[in-house]
């Protein structure tokens, strides 16, 4: 891997996979944007933002309340997709840490699994903050830790089991940073937010044998699957089969796998 800071390495990343993520997770992160929208109060007229729209699901959920919306996208192939799927709503590319939008603009903001893959999530909370308008909400999900979200922990486990962790990844923020509630609530308190509140979402990964979520991760990630593809061929196959063996508890009876993987929700408030 050539030296990138991690900011290009995430954006060449989701470059890639705008297909295979739609594809592997399309169905999972759409799971929490009703919760998410609720915390938000959007309704009829609520001028909503999705910031790191990816493929525009949240955008698209909250058209469907009223909502006037737009959705913002670092990856010129992410908002592609999402004009391609939604065409009838308004995305553009721009950088969560520096949003094309003048102050006060929105009366809330979402972003769906996002805050994971900002290099300086403190500067995409403070461009939030300033395009929200007073009395504005904002919400974001992240994944939960790898205890609760079973199919992330079982591929990080096989990975320390039977391979390396100590890859050429770029360093950016700890990825489970704020799956951490307290540490959620410290980050939005010294944005400006009031009134933080932390809640955790129920989801669940299905997945079709023969994959798993080794296969989602490697083809429909960017940060886990660098990770995979650093290993040697022989530990990457004792990865593959670690991971097939632990997903077999959560095989139904007609083979589709129900993984838990459960999101933190946290919601706060503008003055």
């Amino acid at each position: 891997m050539a030296p990138v800071d991690f900011s290009t390495f995430e954006h060449q990343g989701w470059e890639r996979v705008a297909q295979p993520y739609h594809t592997y997770f399309g169905d999972l992160t759409t799971q929490s944007n009703p919760a998410m929208l609720e915390a938000l109060g959007v309704g009829r007229g609520t001028r909503f933002l999705d910031i790191a729209s990816g493929p525009g699901y949240l955008a698209a959920a909250a058209a469907r309340r009223g909502a006037d919306v737009a959705g913002v996208d670092f990856s010129v192939a992410m908002v592609e997709k999402a004009r391609r799927v939604f065409p009838g709503l308004e995305f553009r590319v721009g950088d969560a840490e520096d949003l094309p939008f003048p102050d006060e603009s929105f009366d809330a903001i979402g972003i769906s699994f996002g805050m994971e893959h900002f290099h300086h999530p403190e500067r995409a909370l403070a461009e939030a903050f300033r395009v929200l308008q007073p009395g504005g909400r904002i919400a974001f999900t992240v994944s939960a830790t790898p205890a609760k979200a079973v199919g992330l922990g079982m591929v990080l486990k096989a990975i320390e089991k039977h391979g390396t962790t100590n890859v050429p990844v770029p360093p950016g923020p700890p990825f489970f940073r704020f799956s951490d509630a307290q540490e959620s609530r410290r980050a939005l308190l010294d944005a400006g937010f009031v009134e933080p509140e932390m809640r955790e979402v129920e989801q669940t990964l299905m997945l079709r044998a023969p994959d798993t979520p080794f296969h989602a991760l490697m083809r429909g990630g960017v940060r886990v699957a660098a990770m995979l593809s650093a290993q040697t061929p022989a530990a990457l196959v004792l990865i593959e089969r670690a991971v097939a063996h632990d997903a077999k508890a959560y095989r139904n009876d007609v083979g589709e796998l129900q993984i838990p993987m459960p999101c933190v929700l946290a919601s706060a408030r503008k003055v």
